[in-house]
């Protein structure tokens, strides 16, 4: 259930407004002050503020400030203002929205689910996280692509890059080169086996500080190689 924070010192107002909230399914509080509005909205979660404009202690503006510097959640402001000036600023500030007084309740819960709706969108594209692997000093991003070593982003041809991702993603699980083989070329490849003993090569010299002592891809003699964490 998203949480939602009213602060307006109409009380009448902010009843109606949190009356028509709750029959929606939300979870609302009211703060009628702005200094106590602005502690409550720093100090909780919410998903979302619906803030007036004029306020006892502490105006909107300042508090839309405060909040946006610390929380990307949504702000409605609300305002019997009707000054593009104001809108302009509100917004400037970091408002999602600028409803002028006298608003309908309805129209209000609309908003509010549209822009809560957005802010999950965009917060759950945030937190897909890149399936990488992280080996000392050795990261390996297998959803972009890329290799880093030390920080320092390493490239790769597309083989090269199957193939340490592929010995990265089973450490210390020995290979042939016939299995190596197999796998990322394919039993039908145009191509010989000593091809892995190539690729191999050019891996050590791109991710081995000492590619004549190996502390990554190891070869185990008469077996194959391996991906030592």
């Amino acid at each position: 259930m998203s949480r939602i924070l009213i602060i307006e010192d109409e009380q009448s107002i902010a009843e109606l407004e949190r009356d028509y909230l709750e029959i929606s399914g939300y979870s609302v509080d009211i703060e009628n002050s702005g200094d106590k509005g602005l502690q409550r909205a720093l100090s909780t979660d919410y998903d979302l503020v619906i803030l007036d404009l004029m306020l006892p202690k502490i105006d909107g503006f300042e508090i839309c400030r405060r909040i946006r510097s610390e929380k990307d959640i949504p702000i409605l402001m609300v305002s019997a203002k009707k000054e593009d000036i104001d809108k302009i600023r509100g917004l400037g500030l970091g408002a999602d929205d600028y409803v002028i007084k006298p608003f309908s309740p309805s129209e209000l819960v609309a908003r509010v689910k549209a822009h809560l709706s957005r802010y999950e969108r965009l917060r759950g594209k945030r937190e897909i996280k890149n399936d990488e692997i992280s080996i000392r000093g050795l990261l390996i991003d297998k959803t972009a692509r890329r290799v880093f070593i030390n920080e320092q982003e390493v490239i790769f041809t597309t083989k090269e890059f199957d193939l340490l991702t592929f010995l990265a993603s089973s450490p210390n699980r020995v290979y042939s080169k016939e299995q190596l083989f197999d796998q990322l070329w394919g039993f039908d490849s145009i191509g010989e086996i000593a091809t892995v003993t190539v690729h191999i090569r050019k891996l050590r010299e791109k991710v081995e500080l000492d590619p004549s002592n190996p502390q990554y891809i190891e070869t185990i003699w008469g077996a194959g190689y391996r991906f030592r964490i």
